[in-house]
């Protein structure tokens, strides 16, 4: 898909899918690992899917400078869609940062950047401790 084909979607669906591509990309690195219990496992994969620690990450990757442009716009059309309302757990501006990440890596699922979705993981992984989930 060319760019501006991505880009004709809506930053909530970009994000629908971004979720599922963050969310293998943890499960991965858990699985990988280590062999345990499935609710370890499931436990893990939470505290690396909320949407604070999801905040978290593209903070720091933003602070870094690791984003390029392009890739700040496609976070900020994720950050800025409405409809998206943050449940009890999570704050607006967390929830809000969230939904942004998971646009760019839907985004960039979509237009077939797989190295650079697998850059940013690892960026995140260095980058954000796992003492901050």
């Amino acid at each position: 898909m060319t760019k501006a084909e991505a880009r004709q979607y809506s930053p909530l669906a970009l994000a629908f899918v971004g979720d599922a591509v963050y969310e293998q990309l943890v499960r991965d690195e858990l699985i990988l690992s280590a062999n345990m219990p499935v609710r370890k496992l499931h436990s893990l994969t939470v505290q690396k899917v909320c949407a604070e620690y999801q905040a978290a990450a593209v903070r720091t990757l933003i602070d870094k400078g690791v984003l390029s442009e392009e890739e700040q716009d496609i976070f900020r059309r994720g950050r800025n869609a409405g409809g998206v309302s943050a449940p009890k757990h999570s704050t607006v501006a967390d929830y809000r940062a969230a939904t942004g990440l998971e646009c760019l890596f839907g985004y960039l699922h979509l237009i077939g950047e797989t190295g650079r979705i697998e850059e940013l993981y690892k960026n995140i992984r260095e980058l954000l401790p796992d003492s901050a989930e």
